[in-house]
């Protein structure tokens, strides 16, 4: 049986007609195949040309019906009609629907799905859209028409006049069919972009959806899915078509075609809905902050130009979520880099948890006048996160919940005069305290304030000269004079030999090193209960002289070796930043960093170093100033000065000043671009002031028992090489490895400064240790030197602390971890030396007061200062990055360049400190002076 449908189609001027029977018969086929779309409008060509044949075409519909269409033209009625014959063989019953007015068309489509609008016509399962002559299933999505010629394989293109901001859904292409949407715009005065969404979501990876954007002077292409890394795949993609800036409008058509090409390869039908959108935001205003959503998918971009009058600013990307991305500033130009694989092929890129920042110049967009921001989120957190384990965001191909809220907002930076004020200031600031110097210099000495040999007092000098005639008789290294009691101290003063008057005829430890009994002597005196200076003082002074300031030649030696291959590393650091545009190869303060150019990416930070530079000359100098001081008192009292005060060697205190001095340069060197692989440049002599330091502090009551200056510098390599390895190769049994090593050596060193390096450890150490206990039982455990005992047992404490607390929590950042060991040590021994000062009752100099309270305050601001972790290298750059804080002084200097100032000025006062912490001893005999 046979039912007709008719309605009737628009009054055309030639008065075609045309009548469609469809059949309808159950045909075994897959529900995966999909013929090929065609339109009403070609198949009906195709009748008008046969004129009186029917066409046939089996298909097998969405819901599993096999269906069979057949078209035959009517060549009596006048109007062309379609005529439609539908048998559902599935269900073995003929269903057919008949419609003769639009009244009862639009009653059949309300009775049989929502979804159709008056513009339908329903047919059991099969919905004909006469404005678009489509056949539609009841999911809107197209079924295949009748072809004359099956094995025709031309590509048919689908042709769409698209209007902007209309969705175009249910789209459908393959290997014969591809659509092409044309979209027509009018240039305004005003940049504008336009901005493709794209979705499909029955995607495949083997033939994906491709689709290409044509602009008069460009072209964009991309495909469904978008794959992003090696795990992830997104059904929908969305990009920025080339925008029209203000130097295309000059010479481009002011009527604008975009031509969007939707094609695939594959021979079934892939779906995909498609829309289109003006940006009419798509600038950044200057200073107003701007806030959108960013998607994985969904790469963004906008543009900023430079206002008159502006020469640099400063680009601030921050948001709320943790989730990683790239920040990427490009030249005005197309193509724009907006994909995670390509972004780094342009422009200057960082990567951002955060926050990121960016430093730009007017003058490095001169051509254009602005530049591009793009924003790419990632599909893992694995970049920003660094060694941590990776934060999954969501599994592959779901992109609808990944949002991330991001701020952008563009500043003007500080003008070329306020670089100026502060490059003065802190000039001026370290210049006062070369006036200051002068002006103490000149009180302390010019007024009598500083007692010397000069102000001793006949009496004293008529004592002194007998006692230089009691001894100007040779003696033997161990003689030992009448010794005296001292019932202030509880302590028995032993007086040791004097050198002769003549140096060239006395006997010093060096001499006598060869003869047999020359050990014997050495523990006579090293190993008394009581020491005085004068016992460790029997040296030549030109001889320890010279011996100390190969600390200061064999420094100098080391820098410039050491200095040279650094300066040009960094400089190659520099140029590798400035081409690739990489900012996450150096660690920089972000939000404040201040450039000189393309020279130096962040000035500011280099050039706050200069106070280690100023200081350390000016320390110097101070010492060159002693020094020659000392060399006239000691023409004009010769010998009288061998049995007073501290004995002085400014060898140390010459290398003190030069360390700090390259402590500048290499911190400089280092901020050029601080990172993960040049962080020994700031620390190296770090180690080396600290070591120097702890030095000429036991140099100062034990001079001719002090390292030479290349076992000292051997040590202090060893310890660098420890902070490297430690660095680089930071495993457990790297820390395990450490401790141990770490508390045997304090063990040994402890051994040593106790016996006065008398103490010999060989293959019999074990057999004597036994000797001992058997010979002196239980009393051999009582300290024969408390005083050196109470400090040496704290100090391995301490140190042991330290290495047991850095084996368990193994901090990442070990070379700041060794460091804070070596300051420690350092801070110990010397309010230890204080302290026993004060026990002793040795007085202090106002002077001196007034340089240890104010070394004190500087200390404790400028540790405030460092412990503000702006960066942090043993991060990822993003991690890092999320630390940057903006400047604080001046609008110029953070606070990464006040610690460099405060502690630079702190470093000064504690070398003051050592310089003048026994000057009240100048006219005390050495052979009252303690040693402690």
């Amino acid at each position: 049986m046979e039912s007709f449908v008719s309605f009737r189609w628009m009054n055309r001027p030639f008065h075609f007609f045309c009548v469609l029977t469809i059949s309808c018969l159950c045909l075994p086929t897959t529900l995966s195949t999909v013929p090929e779309i065609k339109t009403i409008e070609d198949n009906r060509k195709n009748v008008f040309k046969t004129n009186t044949q029917y066409f046939t075409q089996s298909y097998k519909s969405f819901d599993g019906f096999s269906t069979t269409f057949s078209y035959s033209p009517n060549a009596v009625n006048p109007e062309p009609d379609v005529v439609v014959n539908l048998e559902d063989n599935h269900e073995h019953e003929d269903k057919v629907l008949h419609s003769s007015s639009q009244k009862d068309k639009n009653n059949k489509i309300n009775n049989h799905s929502p979804l159709l609008s008056s513009k339908d016509v329903i047919l059991n399962k099969i919905k004909i859209n006469k404005e678009n002559n489509l056949f539609l299933d009841l999911n809107n999505r197209p079924l295949p028409l009748p072809n004359d010629d099956e094995n025709n394989n031309t590509v048919k293109t689908i042709e769409v006049n698209a209007t902007f901001g209309e969705m175009y859904s249910n789209n459908s292409v393959n290997v014969l069919q591809q659509v092409l949407f044309i979209y027509h715009y009018e240039i305004q005065n005003k940049t504008t972009a336009i901005r493709v969404s794209v979705t499909s979501d029955n995607f495949s990876e083997e033939y994906p959806v491709m689709c290409v954007a044509r602009q008069q002077e460009s072209i964009l292409s991309w495909q469904i899915p978008l794959a992003v890394g090696d795990s992830y795949l997104y059904k929908s993609v969305s990009r920025t078509l080339c925008p029209i800036d203000e130097s295309k409008r000059k010479t481009i058509d002011k009527n604008q075609r975009i031509y969007l090409t939707v094609s695939s390869m594959c021979s079934n039908y892939k779906y995909f809905h498609l829309t289109a959108n003006i940006l009419t935001d798509f600038e950044i205003t200057h200073e107003v902050p701007r806030t959108f959503n960013l998607t994985v998918w969904e790469p963004t971009y906008f543009m900023y130009t430079f206002p008159a009058g502006v020469s640099s600013v400063l680009l601030k990307v921050t948001s709320q979520s943790h989730i990683c991305m790239t920040v990427s500033v490009q030249k005005i130009k197309c193509p724009v880099f907006d994909l995670a694989n390509n972004v780094e092929f342009e422009g200057k890129h960082q990567t951002m948890s955060t926050q990121a920042a960016m430093f730009l110049e007017k003058d490095d967009y001169d051509d254009q006048g602005g530049f591009y921001v793009v924003f790419i989120v990632k599909p893992d957190n694995e970049v920003c996160e660094g060694f941590l384990k990776p934060t999954q965001l969501m599994p592959a191909g779901n992109v609808t919940d990944i949002r991330k809220v991001v701020t952008v907002v563009v500043k003007e930076t500080i003008s070329l005069s306020q670089y100026i004020k502060a490059i003065v200031a802190a000039v001026l600031v370290f210049g006062a305290f070369y006036l200051i110097a002068v002006i103490i210099g000149v009180v302390y000495a010019g007024c009598g304030l500083h007692k010397g040999l000069d102000d001793l007092t006949e009496e004293e000098r008529g004592d002194e000269n007998n006692f230089i005639n009691r001894t100007h008789r040779h003696e033997s290294y161990g003689t030992l004079s009448e010794p005296r009691s001292s019932p202030d101290q509880g302590m028995s003063d032993v007086t040791t030999d004097r050198e002769e008057s003549s140096e060239s005829s006395s006997l010093d430890e060096s001499t006598i090193d060869f003869v047999p009994d020359a050990d014997l002597e050495k523990d006579i005196f090293r190993t008394k209960t009581a020491l005085f200076v004068s016992d460790l003082a029997r040296k030549k002074r030109k001889k320890l002289s010279k011996t100390y300031k190969l600390y200061y030649w064999n420094l100098v030696t080391m820098s410039i070796f050491y200095g040279l291959p650094v300066v040009q590393l960094v400089i190659t650091y520099q140029r590798v930043l400035t081409s690739t545009g990489n900012q996450d190869i150096c660690y920089y303060n972000f939000a404040c960093s201040h450039p000189l150019k393309s020279y130096l990416s962040s000035f500011n930070n280099v050039f706050s170093n200069i106070g280690y530079v100023l200081l350390g000359l000016l320390f110097i100098g101070i010492v060159f100033r002693r020094d020659r001081l000392h060399k006239k008192v000691v023409a004009k009292h010769g010998n009288l000065e061998k049995q007073y005060g501290i004995p002085q060697h400014f060898g140390l205190f010459y290398a003190m000043g030069w360390a700090l001095v390259m402590e500048g340069v290499m911190s400089a060197c280092y901020h050029v671009c601080p990172s993960y692989s040049n962080f020994q440049f700031d620390t190296s002599f770090m180690y080396i002031i600290a070591c120097l330091n702890m030095l000429k502090i036991y140099q100062s009551r034990h001079p001719d028992i002090n390292a030479k200056a290349h076992t000292a510098y051997l040590s202090m390599a060893v310890i660098i090489f420890i902070a490297v390895v430690g660095v680089v190769y930071g495993t457990n049994i790297f820390w395990i490895c450490y401790a141990v090593i770490h508390m045997f050596t304090t063990f040994l060193m402890t051994v040593q400064v106790y016996y006065m390096g008398r103490w010999n450890i060989d293959r019999h150490i074990f057999k004597k240790l036994f000797r001992l206990l058997v010979t002196e039982g239980l009393s051999c455990t009582r300290p024969v030197y408390l005083n050196r005992f109470i400090l040496l047992l704290i100090g391995n404490l301490i140190n042991w602390a330290f290495a047991i607390y850095g084996a368990i929590t193994q901090p990442s950042d070990f070379a700041t971890y060794l460091l804070a060991i070596f300051i420690g040590n350092l801070l110990l021994y010397s309010i230890f030396y204080i302290i026993m000062k004060m026990l002793y009752k040795e007085k202090f100099s106002w002077l001196v007061k007034l340089v240890i309270v104010t070394s004190t305050v500087t200390w404790a601001g400028s540790l405030y200062f460092f412990f503000q972790n702006l960066t942090s290298w043993d991060k990822t750059p993003a991690g890092s990055r999320a630390g940057n804080k903006e400047c604080i002084l001046m609008e110029f200097y953070d606070h990464h360049d006040v610690w460099h100032f405060l502690s630079a000025i702190s470093l000064f006062f504690s070398f003051m400190i050592l310089l003048l912490l026994d000057d009240d001893l100048s006219q005390q005999r050495r052979d009252k002076i303690p040693v402690f």
